[in-house]
């Protein structure tokens, strides 16, 4: 029989899972995906174009909030959990909630779900969000690049408006961001590729988006998102770890698996981080994965003109997710705040407005900082108005891309800046080094 599926997520993962497993499975037939994490991306389908000939008027995609009532209402079968960066214990209340209410409940692997590509692919995930990936993926291209190699690369999906047009996404140019109306969340993973002179692809359909970076690229950079696993199999896999939740590497889902399957370990933030925590996070991997090379990195701060924050009442404002569900109470703007003699960090929660109001609602571990949330422009707006109603003398845009270009700022605002910094041997280059000569060059692992 048909087995008639469910499929949990968050407008990544779920996509993939349903592309590569189950459109033009006959075994099964997927009767709607639940949506979380993100704002405002349930209450859409899943379009024909991509959904395949099984499903003439798409898939819909509902609340998560009603997994119990669509369960029983729809008849499934079966529940696959399809999102990342999620507690176990997370994990596990929702396969009760889902037995409960009668179905059976499924995690798929990485074996199940990575694509095989016919050029060499080098994997960064991490073990959390907000660890550095991006920062590590835009460091190896640049790499490549000085080797001689063309690299794309290819980031975790994050389809946040019309799917059907964000099958396929390819970014080389500012001009490229606006005609595809990105948001900021895609926008900080997007920019910072184009102002190096690289490209990055990004979407939903992954096997067509690997069939175009193939055409054009010498080796494939799978740039992760939160903690999730590769979308494509990996000849060199590389996961960061970070040392202030050393031991957040066995208590969330999926980076478990990533530091386990992994080639290659950072840990990275170590100039931040104190003895016990970097110790406690070496023994974990050491634990988990005793074979992996293990590199230590820091993430060293560039800010502007940091002597305009001594003394003043600061505003920081800091990556979103990393705050969010990344559940980090500070980042880089924080240490840049306190590094230069700020008189005090201004807590801008009591001056919220709106969508940002919902947001520390929702996650009220989140430090006295501003997470940089901008799923949509009302949200985008929310995101000014906080910043005009918070009383600081100087604002610190601790974010990827330079927020003074999207929105307007009220107050003098400084950017700070982070990038990846091995410290000793061996390195990025040192690994891509060997990498070169005995895959892309000798064709062969």
């Amino acid at each position: 029989m048909t087995q008639r599926v469910l499929i949990m997520g968050a407008a990544g993962r779920d996509f993939h899972n349903f592309n590569v497993y189950f459109r033009d499975n006959p075994d099964y037939e997927v009767i709607a995906f639940t949506a979380a994490q993100i704002p405002n991306i349930d209450d859409r389908r899943y379009p024909p174009e991509l959904a395949g000939a099984g499903y003439p008027a798409g898939i819909p995609i509902l609340p998560e909030a009603d997994l119990t009532q669509l369960i029983r209402d729809e008849k499934i079968d079966l529940v696959i959990f399809g999102y990342s960066d999620v507690t176990y214990e997370h994990v596990m209340r929702k396969a009760a909630q889902v037995m409960a209410a009668g179905a059976n409940y499924q995690l798929l692997g990485p074996d199940q779900t990575m694509l095989k590509s016919s050029k060499p692919v080098i994997a960064v995930t991490a073990v959390r969000t907000g660890v550095g990936k991006s920062q590590t993926s835009r460091r190896i291209v640049s790499l490549l690049a000085g080797m001689g190699l063309r690299a794309a690369a290819v980031r975790h999906p994050m389809p946040y408006g019309d799917l059907a047009a964000q099958a396929v996404q390819r970014f080389a140019s500012r001009e490229d961001l606006v005609r595809h109306q990105v948001t900021i969340e895609e926008r900080e993973e997007y920019e910072p590729y184009i102002e190096l002179g690289h490209v990055i692809y990004a979407g939903v359909d992954y096997a067509r988006i690997l069939h175009e970076a193939e055409g054009e690229a010498d080796v494939i950079i799978w740039d992760g998102g939160n903690n999730d696993l590769p979308f494509y199999a990996p000849d060199l896999w590389i996961t960061l770890v970070d040392p202030h939740r050393p031991d957040h590497t066995i208590r969330y889902y999926p980076g478990e698996i990533n530091a386990i399957r992994a080639d290659v370990i950072i840990l990275n933030k170590v100039e931040t981080a104190d003895f016990e925590q970097i110790e406690t996070a070496r023994r974990i991997v050491a634990e988990l994965n005793p074979d992996a090379t293990v590199i230590d990195a820091a993430s060293p701060l560039f800010v502007e003109d940091g002597e305009q924050i001594r003394g003043k009442r600061v505003l920081v404002i800091e990556d979103g997710p990393t705050l969010t569900h990344g559940e980090m109470t500070y980042g880089a703007g924080w240490v840049a705040a306190r590094r230069y003699g700020a008189r005090e960090i201004v807590d801008p929660r009591p001056y919220a407005a709106g969508s940002l109001a919902a947001t520390f609602a929702k996650w009220p571990a989140t430090g006295p900082v501003l997470p940089a949330m901008g799923y949509g422009d009302a949200q985008v707006r929310d995101l000014q108005a906080t910043i005009a109603a918070t009383p600081a003398d100087v604002v610190l845009v601790a974010t990827p891309i330079d927020l003074r270009r999207l929105i307007e700022i009220d107050k003098p605002a400084l950017r700070v800046r982070y990038e990846l910094q091995e410290i000793g041997r061996p390195t990025l280059a040192d690994i891509l080094d060997a990498f070169v000569a005995q895959v892309v060059r000798a064709g062969g692992r």
